[in-house]
């Protein structure tokens, strides 16, 4: 007998990372030409030496295997308020976040205690694809904002207010953006809040990469009436190069956390104590170490454009950030899928642009947070010989 899989989860694309790495099994090895792995965005750098250190004391201790509060330890989550506070100017409150497995199960909580199947929550394209895959899981309509090249990535408020409907629960954007790179001003994520709040919708922002942005990123946590309206997702697996550990957090006012929490108990009942730890080690020590990683990562992306400026190449850069080149492949008969293998071909892997929503088909993700400064040349030289 077969299992009786839901028809909605049958409906949604595999994993596009482990999709585009199945493809690897059908090309040949070339020793001369090592692999170049543009798909996942990851730093490429470990942690801090004294965070390991300090994991290390930790694996010693005589309670490190046991259970936590579901939120999180009150130490961990008042040493993440603290580092708020520095990096925003304003912070929410030890009892205002959930400390997570991950920014994805942050935003399966947010998810499932906002929304119910036919509901709608509006995307911009290109999106982070476990974005929309996730509410097809929940029964949830992504409502896919267009992505106007002009604008880089940047979403046009105009068209997100045009697109709610009575069904809208929230709007949904990554900052800076997974694919494209590209950072809400923090004028605009104010605008985006008070759409939100004229209309009493959720404005969700996931800023898994919040440490890669010079200055505050907004300032919504000085705002008491963020409580209301605003939701943040979080990922200090990327700010500290953790994510192996799954160290995300869910940061919204107490009454959603409140009914939050109904979910992660029966979800995950905790974020592992050592991964706890781990953030509470970074947020309380490693300021300095942190600064250091993102002034390299903008060195990094602007060599990377820098180097995309070959007359030869055919490719043409549409966006970029610290960890992202969002590009236009040059093969108008292919679509993204089949322009990313013929990528392989050459020993380079990334995602197709169809992974990130409707109407992308002639883009590609390049993960330039995965490589080395030193590797950007053979990236280059791998998409003019494809």
């Amino acid at each position: 007998m077969a299992y009786p899989v839901s028809p909605a989860i049958i409906g949604i694309q595999p994993p596009p990372i482990t999709e585009v790495k199945g493809w690897l099994a059908a090309m040949p090895s070339s020793p001369d030409r090592p692999l170049i792995d543009l798909c996942q965005a990851v730093p490429d750098y470990p942690p801090a030496s004294e965070l390991l250190a300090e994991m290390g004391r930790a694996l010693q201790s005589a309670d490190i295997s046991r259970y936590t509060p579901d939120e999180g330890l009150a130490s961990v989550r008042e040493s993440v308020s603290a580092w708020y506070g520095r990096r925003y100017g304003a912070a929410p409150k030890a009892d205002e976040m959930i400390l997570t497995i991950g920014a994805s199960q942050a935003f399966w909580l947010a998810m499932t205690t906002l929304c119910r199947a036919g509901d709608e929550v509006i995307v911009q394209a290109p999106a982070y694809f476990d974005h929309p895959m996730a509410l097809a899981a929940f029964g949830v309509k992504p409502v896919f904002a267009p992505f106007v090249p002009e604008r880089q990535g940047l979403p046009d408020p105009v068209e997100l207010e045009r697109l709610i409907t009575p069904r809208t629960r929230a709007l949904l954007l990554v900052t800076p953006s997974n694919p494209t790179g590209a950072v809400l001003p923090p004028v605009m994520v104010r605008q985006l809040f008070e759409l939100a709040q004229r209309h009493n919708l959720a404005l969700i922002l996931d800023e898994t990469y919040n440490a890669f942005v010079e200055g505050a990123p907004h300032t919504l946590f000085s705002d008491p009436a963020w409580r209301d309206s605003f939701v943040h997702i979080a990922s200090f697996g990327k700010t500290f190069a953790l994510t192996g550990f799954r160290a995300g957090a869910l940061i919204a006012g107490e009454k959603l956390i409140r009914e939050a929490l109904k979910i992660q108990d029966s979800m995950a009942v905790c974020q592992p104590r050592l991964t706890q730890l781990a953030v509470q080690y970074g947020c309380d020590h490693l300021d300095p170490w942190v600064a250091g990683q993102s002034a390299m990562m903008a060195r990094r992306s602007d060599q990377f454009n820098r180097a995309f400026r070959h007359p030869e190449l055919r490719f043409s850069l549409a966006a970029s950030g610290s960890f992202f080149a969002w590009v236009q492949h040059p093969w108008l008969h292919l679509d993204s899928r089949q322009a990313a293998r013929r990528l392989v071909e050459a020993r380079l892997i990334c995602l197709p642009g169809a992974a990130f929503g409707p109407g992308l088909d002639s883009y590609l993700r390049l993960a330039i947070g995965n490589i080395s400064e030193e590797q950007i040349p053979a990236v280059i030289e791998r998409l003019l010989i494809a």
